[in-house]
């Protein structure tokens, strides 16, 4: 059975979940974990880390942070690091954490969320609009911002 856990509320998960998400993303470990460290903290909505887990494997995560890597500073905050192990793909997994992560972050006052991909319709089923394209940091190509309200 897949879990929805804030990592907010379960730090013995942190550097598991900062090492999972620098696996799968390549992004700076020691980013990962000062991300998380702000989170637990629990002084602001902003950051957020969320992960699925069956019992205690990993299925899946996402974040939430001030910027996802782009030139866009006014559209904030942003969910990133959207990941879902190949193995549990297709499953509801992704819709699930999406679904968490908006009511969770509706709870703490903020209505409005945006999201930098790539990925074209698989966001619509969940809600989110796509707003506009977007460079991203260093990117040759523009890529597509979704928000959620």
């Amino acid at each position: 059975m897949t879990e929805i856990w804030n990592i907010r509320e379960h730090p013995q998960m942190a550097e598991k979940a900062a090492c999972w998400f620098h696996e799968k993303w390549q992004i700076p470990l020691e980013a990962y974990r000062e991300s998380i460290r702000q989170c637990l903290k629990k002084e602001s909505p902003v950051p957020q880390w969320y992960l699925a887990l069956d019992g205690e494997e990993i299925l899946g995560g996402l974040g939430v942070i001030e910027n996802d890597f782009h030139c866009r500073k006014d559209l904030t905050p942003n969910v990133c690091a959207v990941y879902v192990e190949e193995a549990h793909r297709c499953r509801g997994i992704a819709g699930e954490l999406q679904r968490h992560v908006c009511a969770d972050m509706k709870e703490q006052g903020v209505d409005t969320l945006y999201l930098l991909t790539d990925h074209k319709s698989f966001y619509e089923r969940y809600g989110w609009e796509f707003l506009c394209m977007v460079r991203g940091d260093g990117e040759p190509c523009l890529s597509r911002m979704y928000v959620h309200r």
